[in-house]
């Protein structure tokens, strides 16, 4: 688990074919994540990954093909910048929100505008994932806890403090840049939750009622 709160910008220092799957070297650059562990669990651009070998100031992780295919992972060139951040302790602060480190699909930047000191974000999601996306609920965005200020049918905006530009790859975001998108775990499971067969006194008024689901839908 992991709670979206960056600990610093890497690089992928290298990127090589193992059968239909590819081996990343990643270097840690400003994060502050070391010491890792073989077997332990980092989170780059939102993906969870397992460290098969580490160094001072690297680690290694294979990347299987259904991982290339579903995140930008496939795009993800050497010497490209990447967020970073260590799982969760127990007893660690959750300043974010839960993430997991399964990214649900690939969103894409349409629209990037000034707001004061801070920059909104329009990101386009693929239509299944809209539905998990609500004003003021969480998202990951490349691994980044986010905010939602609105929602507009497949499209959502963010405003991103200087802060976080400064300390996270957002800062290089240009329109048309692919991101990989976790939606926030409870969304999914109060959906299964409605849909269940036989979820006595639980339906969608019930949720809307309470404030778990919006009311234009």
């Amino acid at each position: 688990m992991f709670s979206g709160l960056i600990k610093g910008i890497g690089r992928v220092a290298t990127r090589t074919d193992h059968g239909k799957d590819q081996r990343f070297v990643i270097e840690l650059g400003s994060a502050a994540i070391a010491p890792l562990r073989v077997g332990g669990s980092v989170a780059v651009n939102g993906v969870c990954l397992t460290a098969i070998a580490v160094a001072a100031d690297r680690f290694t992780a294979d990347v299987s093909a259904e991982t290339l295919a579903v995140t930008t992972f496939g795009g993800l060139a050497a010497d490209a910048k990447v967020n970073l951040e260590p799982p969760l302790n127990v007893g660690d602060p959750l300043d974010g929100h839960i993430v997991t480190g399964h990214v649900d699909g690939v969103g894409e930047v349409v629209a990037i505008e000034a707001a004061g000191r801070s920059t909104r974000l329009v990101i386009e999601v693929p239509t299944a994932l809209s539905r998990y996306i609500a004003a003021k609920g969480s998202v990951a965005v490349d691994g980044v806890s986010l905010t939602v200020n609105a929602v507009g049918g497949a499209r959502f905006e963010v405003n991103i403090i200087p802060h976080t530009q400064a300390v996270t790859v957002i800062g290089e975001y240009r329109p048309g840049r692919a991101v990989n998108i976790e939606v926030d775990m409870i969304a999914r499971y109060l959906e299964r939750l409605v849909r269940a067969e036989g979820a006595a006194g639980v339906d969608l008024k019930l949720l809307k009622d309470h404030g778990y689901a919006r009311n234009d839908r």
